[in-house]
């Protein structure tokens, strides 16, 4: 029995030795005031963020003439160059076929809006210099590609749409972006049919949320990465994930379609349009609001 009762001894200290000690009294209040230290930063840190990329709030009015539609980027153009790209048959052609247009604004060295992608003229008038520094006079003695179509005003572009179809108008930033973006809200307001806008940069969408509110406004943005020599790495990374909506907030995002990060996703889902460029896919239609071909 003496034996029997060393033996269930020595067991019963072994297992004592493997017990986890008993918490201190109190212990569970320690432990939820621990996780509020981090919990309360990290939902502050949360709700920054959301706020930072928040978008603007748009009526169903303002989304619905825009909504589910194709839009010729930069008019319905050639891949062999015969219509140019933001070119009068270009559009003409994208308005006559249904599509919505996408085009671009500039302004010239004499204050005229004209119709113009790239900000240097190299690629499609074959001179160097850049298109802010030229009069219209002079971008008219241009030609686009190898044909005889003229870098075209915006006045004439809006007359060859004839407000048959959306218009969906990039404003690139230039020498004076306030001047550029007074000429370009009048003009518009000529328009026959429905109109939105959007930018690279996010002070003219900003512009047109003070002045115009009633227009539906985009923010154009990409990946970071792909902004290359463009903007330095912090500005491509504030720009690339839309944390400037705070300032433009934005009704719709036009995005490089490929992935996106999480700011984009978020804004989304907070009720941002999804416009998706440059399409080369039907597919894209099921992802994408706004689809720019």
């Amino acid at each position: 029995q003496q034996a029997f009762d060393e033996k269930q001894k020595l067991l019963f200290n072994k297992g004592k030795a493997n017990r986890r000690p008993a918490p201190p009294k109190g212990g569970h209040i320690m432990d939820w005031k621990t996780a509020c230290k981090f919990a309360v930063p990290a939902a502050a840190c949360a709700g920054a963020f959301a706020f930072l990329v928040a978008p603007g709030r748009a009526t169903r009015a303002q989304k619905a003439p825009f909504l589910y539609r194709n839009y010729a980027h930069r008019g319905l153009h050639t891949e062999d160059g015969t219509v140019p790209e933001n070119s009068l048959p270009a559009f003409r052609a994208a308005a006559e076929a249904g599509y919505a247009v996408e085009m671009d604004v500039h302004l010239t060295a004499d204050d005229q809006l004209v119709v113009f992608h790239d900000d240097t003229l190299e690629r499609m008038c074959g001179v160097p210099g850049v298109i802010d520094d030229f009069s219209l006079a002079e971008l008219r003695a241009l030609r686009l590609g190898d044909t005889d179509c003229v870098i075209p005003t915006f006045a004439e572009a809006l007359e060859a749409l004839g407000g048959r179809v959306p218009l969906l108008l990039e404003v690139k930033r230039g020498h004076n972006n306030r001047r550029l973006c007074a000429l370009t809200l009048a003009a518009l307001r000529t328009y026959g049919g429905p109109y939105c806008v959007e930018s690279f940069d996010p002070t003219i969408v900003a512009w047109f949320r003070r002045n115009a509110p009633d227009i539906l406004r985009g923010q154009l943005s990409q990946p970071p990465k792909d902004y290359g020599k463009a903007l330095n790495k912090p500005a491509a990374a504030i720009v690339g994930n839309v944390l400037t909506n705070v300032i433009a907030r934005p009704q719709f995002i036009a995005y490089k379609i490929g992935p996106k990060p999480l700011s984009v996703r978020l804004c989304e889902a907070m009720g941002a349009v999804r416009a998706g460029w440059t399409s080369r896919a039907w597919t894209h239609e099921h992802d994408y609001d706004i689809v720019i071909f």
